[in-house]
């Protein structure tokens, strides 16, 4: 199940088709719903992969979205479509295990440095990339994949060396829980690293 909508400013449409064909490759049946009423009926949902920034979600939506991942549906996303989401929903982001907060430098060069030993990250030690550089307030029991590392900001000084999660995992209940903050634009989600780690983060998370 793709679910999308929210602020376009991510390109949700046209981002999560990026993805599609990668899943009907491997197996996968794929629906796409532009609205969380799909969260209503998720019986016999592998893997739901959402890309809806910002909004607000109806507490019916997020109850059935919670109990699918708590009965074993995965979870999965990047950037603002899944670690920027219905701000106003506290419990949503026990579940993705971060919530955005800012991103002090606006577009800028990064460098994300893969820090654990893991079958999503395997043969990838570091990889850069101009864009976004999600400031987050994450939950310490992540199993985090790969960080990054901020400089210095004359607005935030308390950021220097500030060392930020930036790909991790977890598990809900039964289900399991993928978030990578790269990916505001297209070419963040074309970037072979960024595209490889979220690939096998969705089967990761499905299986």
């Amino acid at each position: 199940m793709v679910v999308r909508g929210g602020w376009e400013g991510h390109s949700p449409v046209e981002a999560t088709d990026l993805f599609i064909p990668f899943l009907e490759q491997n197996g996968y049946e794929v629906t796409v719903s532009g609205s969380t009423e799909a969260y209503l009926d998720l019986d016999g949902v592998d893997l739901i992969v959402q890309c809806v920034t910002m909004s607000e979600i109806e507490p019916d939506h997020f109850k059935g979205l919670e109990a699918a991942i708590r009965r074993g549906t995965g979870f999965a996303g990047w950037h603002g479509g899944i670690a920027d989401s219905f701000r106003k929903n506290v419990d949503y982001s026990f579940i993705t295990g971060g919530q955005f907060i800012s991103h002090p430098h606006g577009f800028t060069d990064y460098r994300v440095d893969i820090i654990a030993d893991d079958p999503i990250v395997d043969n990838i030690a570091h990889f850069d990339v101009h864009t976004e550089q999600y400031y987050v307030h994450a939950d310490p029991t992540n199993r985090v994949l790969a960080t990054t590392t901020f400089e210095a900001h004359p607005d935030y000084p308390w950021i220097e060396g500030a060392v930020m999660p930036v790909i991790w995992t977890r598990t809900w209940g039964e289900g399991k829980v993928f978030v990578c903050t790269v990916g505001h634009k297209l070419d963040d989600l074309e970037t072979p690293e960024v595209r490889t780690i979220i690939e096998r983060g969705l089967l990761w998370a499905s299986k």
